[in-house]
């Protein structure tokens, strides 16, 4: 059986997506690894062995155009509102709270929020399917 271990992603400014993944989700850098012109860097933090994967090109200096067939990167937390809140105090901007409904019940509650590089994050209030 397959097990799900990291998403990576291609980031322009290490230091700026470690700042933000760090208020943002309390992400620490698990390992980094340099190699001539390019670096990677695996995030992770102690809700999950799950990893996200920088991967920062030296000689780039242009963002990167996420096109149309990037969805989003998804965490659940425990307390959205107090999450919702959180974030919007460092200054990051997260969008309203939703509801999503299907068949007349509640299925999630979230939002989202961008990282640096334009990602989409959904922030998904813990329960049911969403653990």
């Amino acid at each position: 059986m397959a097990k799900a271990i990291h998403s990576m992603i291609r980031v322009l400014d290490e230091q700026r997506s470690l700042d933000f993944y760090s208020k943002a989700f309390g992400l620490q850098v698990a390992e980094r690894l340099g190699f001539d012109g390019f670096t990677l860097v695996y995030l992770s933090n102690s809700e999950s062995e799950f990893e996200v994967e920088l991967t920062i090109n030296h000689d780039r200096a242009e963002p990167y155009a996420l096109g149309d067939g990037y969805g989003h990167l998804a965490v659940s937390v425990d307390d959205l509102e107090a999450e919702h809140a959180r974030l919007t105090g460092l200054g990051l901007n997260p969008l309203p709270i939703k509801e999503f409904m299907h068949q007349g019940k509640l299925l999630a509650k979230f939002f989202f929020i961008q990282d640096p590089d334009g990602y989409k994050i959904e922030v998904l209030q813990r329960g049911g399917r969403y653990k």
